[in-house]
Formats: structure tokens, sequence, C-alpha cells
């Protein structure tokens, strides 16, 4: 029911939903039941309680909300600011593998960026993501650069569409040529490889993205429950 709701962009990222008198009067439920949703729905992250404010969708675009889905943090303890600098901005047609993970035809328009994150004027990520072209009409390279804060951000400022999970891949690698040219680093050093599938609502797969990580001062960090 809630889900629902949300999945259809009743309300917005950000935003307060109703409370939960108003909802169960909605939806003919008890108010234990629609709290129960509630409490399952912010577990998941998709909804945020706020001690004496309410209950609100949850956004990428709030501080605390930033970096959720970045698993690297700084050994030195600093909060993390990451700088983008988009190389390249490219139509394609999807191969198999891409159009596979995004549940598209091979074949279909995609595009591809290119982009490195640095943190305290070094180079730390070299990436590249993959998104249908159908999703993201009229985006183009300037836009991104104009664009100051996390992707998943910029998807919900610009798009409304709202990441809610992704699934990743983890394996280490040594840098090529290329890596160790955008990373201003030494030829072969060791890399952190991810690859990840991002999801919005109702499980449907948005975005692609392979990154590659210098943890040289850096670390991984998954906490497990």
């Amino acid at each position: 029911m809630i889900l629902a709701s949300l999945q259809a962009a009743e309300w917005l990222p950000g935003s307060s939903i109703p409370s939960e008198m108003e909802l169960a009067a909605r939806y003919l439920v008890s108010q234990g039941t629609v709290r129960k949703a509630i409490d399952e729905l912010a577990a998941e992250n998709l909804l945020v309680r706020r001690q004496g404010k309410g209950t609100y969708v949850a956004t990428h675009q709030g501080d605390d909300w930033q970096y959720r889905f970045l698993r690297l943090e700084p050994d030195s303890g600093e909060k993390f600011h990451l700088v983008n600098r988009f190389l390249a901005f490219v139509p394609l047609e999807s191969a198999a593998p891409i159009a596979h993970l995004l549940k598209l035809k091979a074949g279909d328009p995609v595009i591809q960026i290119d982009r490195i994150q640095s943190f305290n004027g070094k180079a730390i990520v070299f990436e590249e993501i993959w998104l249908s072209a159908s999703r993201f009409k009229g985006l183009t390279l300037e836009k991104l650069n104009a664009w100051s804060g996390p992707m998943y951000a910029f998807y919900e400022s610009l798009y409304g569409i709202h990441m809610v999970r992704a699934e990743e891949q983890i394996k280490a690698i040594n840098a090529d040529q290329a890596l160790a040219k955008y990373l201003d680093l030494p030829l072969g050093h060791a890399l952190l490889l991810v690859d990840r599938v991002a999801f919005t609502y109702g499980n449907k797969p948005v975005e692609v993205r392979r990154a590659r990580y210098d943890t040289s001062q850096q670390h991984y960090v998954n906490k497990l429950n």
C-alpha cells in the first residue's frame, strides 16, 4: 500500500508522508498495521522517521544520505567530500551484458559516462557508468559537469528517479596503463574493482557501474548485521 504510493511518486523524495492515522483511514486498516509497514520501509531505508517531525521519504539530497551507497572511507577518518570530473559522455548501442543487467534488448540505446572522483586533490576513483538513453533523455556532459553532488542526487533532482538499493561484486585488480594514467598511479598498482547494478522502486535496474578504487589511503566498509 505505502510502497505502491512511493513507486507511483505520490510522495517525492524528501517530502513527508501522511500521519499514521490518515494512512490507516485511507487504506482501511489499523494504525498498528500502518506502523508496522512504516517500520519495515524505514528498515529498508525507503522512509526516514524524524523524532517529533513525522516520517519522510528518503532522499539522496541530505548530507547524511549523500554517500549512503558509497562504502569507501578515508583511513584518516576525515569527512568524505568527493569532487567529480566527467570525462566522457558517449551514446552507443548496448552490448548484451549491459543490456541484460539493465533489462534492455541488446542494441538498445544506452549512454556510457566516464568519471573521475577526487578527494583532497587526489584522484581516487575511476568509473564507467551505463544508463538507458530512453530513461535519461536530454542528459549531456555539460549538465553532468554542472552538478557538484553525488550521482544519485542528480538522478533524483533532474529525473525524479530515487535509487533504493544496489548489488555489488568486488575483486582486487592491478592498474593497467589507462587506469594508471587516470589515477596518477604506477603501472600495476593494486586497485579495488567494484561492479554495481543499482535499482529504483519495483526492483527496476537503472544504472550499471564499474568503479576502480585506489585504496592506498582509503578502505572499503561493509557493515554486517
